[in-house]
């Protein structure tokens, strides 16, 4: 079997691309590899060292979600037809929305990690500007129903798709997944707390950590000036040194107000960390009874479940184990590149038949 799939280096979309291309590779199928945003670091390439049987393709094509993309939407459509026809693979597996529209004789999967409508929606409360996403919104309800099948990583994500965008394209859920194997817990963990996220990402909802004097210290990864005593913000040059302050951390803290998904959770509980979540749908569907959760966008809410979990260790080692355990058997890479592979053949089967 040989697929294509596109991908970004923009963000979280990028390390998502490199479990599953790993694991996919490790089973014997065969990856074009397409990367759209902007041109990778050489750190963000360095795994692909390890698969020199992967034809990785990186190109700078600008998003559907950026500013002033349409040109570029068109060109990268046109450059991924030709390039289908130039390799010939048997399936596209697109990680953009807007490409289930590429006109090729292949079944095309399109999978919704996140968009800009419900993005808006959460953090704002409203519909966005009619006029302003005109054109993203025709881009993103073409490229669903042209597409084969629609993948979603949670139920929350793909009903917010459905209801938005009005198809009738058949749709799966797949969990996102992480190589267990990176993830270690320290015998000298800290009691601290962690989040990671871009401190100017409204949806992060950051300011909920950064706006509160929390009983024990609080490091944000991500870019952004440290702006308070209490508070750090850590900015971690390599995906190794995050997972070392991952192995550290006593707990986990996740503000967002929109998350699809989270893959920044599921590297904390691999970790051994104690998670404090917005209580938010996805994360109820996701985490279950897993994880500490502060009533809905409430920062003192949220100090009060740090400072419970921070000084009762006996309730903090419960839900790190917890989380842990959780994670290990809902949240692998592993498990996540298994379901790929059955709805790549099943896709593939039913093109056979027709």
């Amino acid at each position: 079997m040989h697929v294509l799939i596109t991908a970004d280096t923009v963000g979280g979309v990028w390390t998502y691309t490199q479990d599953l291309v790993s694991a996919l590779a490790k089973r014997g199928i065969r990856i074009t590899l397409v990367s759209f945003g902007a041109l990778p670091t050489s750190e963000q390439t360095e795994w692909l060292k390890a698969l020199p049987e992967v034809d990785y393709r990186p190109t700078s094509f600008r998003l559907e979600w950026m500013q002033d993309a349409a040109v570029d939407v068109e060109r990268s459509r046109r450059y991924l037809q030709e390039l289908i026809r130039e390799v010939r693979p048997n399936l596209l597996h697109s990680n953009q929305l807007c490409y289930g529209s590429v006109k090729a004789d292949i079944p095309r999967i399109v999978v919704a990690h996140s968009d800009v409508v419900s993005w808006w929606q959460s953090v704002h409360g409203t519909e966005p500007p009619e006029e302003e996403w005109r054109w993203y919104r025709s881009e993103v309800r073409n490229g669903l129903r042209s597409a084969d099948l629609v993948v979603a990583p949670s139920q929350w994500m793909m009903g917010t798709l459905v209801d938005n965008d009005d198809f009738n394209t058949e749709t799966r859920i797949i969990y996102n997944g992480r190589d267990v194997s990176l993830f270690k817990s320290s015998s000298t963990r800290s009691n601290y707390a962690l989040s990671v996220g871009r401190v100017w990402d409204r949806g992060k909802q950051l300011d909920l950590l950064l706006n509160q004097n929390l009983d024990i210290p609080v490091y944000i990864a991500g870019p952004n000036e440290d702006p308070g005593k209490n508070t750090r913000i850590t900015r971690f040059a390599s995906q190794s040194e995050l997972r070392e302050l991952y192995s550290r951390a006593a707990i986990y803290v996740a503000t967002s107000r929109y998350e699809p998904f989270g893959l920044a959770p599921v590297e904390a509980a691999l970790s051994g960390c104690a998670l404090v979540l917005n209580d938010i749908p996805v994360f109820r569907e996701l985490w279950h009874d897993c994880a500490v959760y502060f009533e809905q966008n409430n920062a003192t809410a949220l100090a009060r479940a740090v400072s419970d979990l921070s000084i009762n260790e006996s309730k903090r080692q419960e839900f790190a184990d917890r989380a842990q355990s959780r994670a290990r058997e809902k949240f692998r890479a592993s498990r996540m590149a298994n379901e790929y592979c059955a709805i790549y053949e099943q896709v593939l089967a039913r093109e056979q038949v027709a």
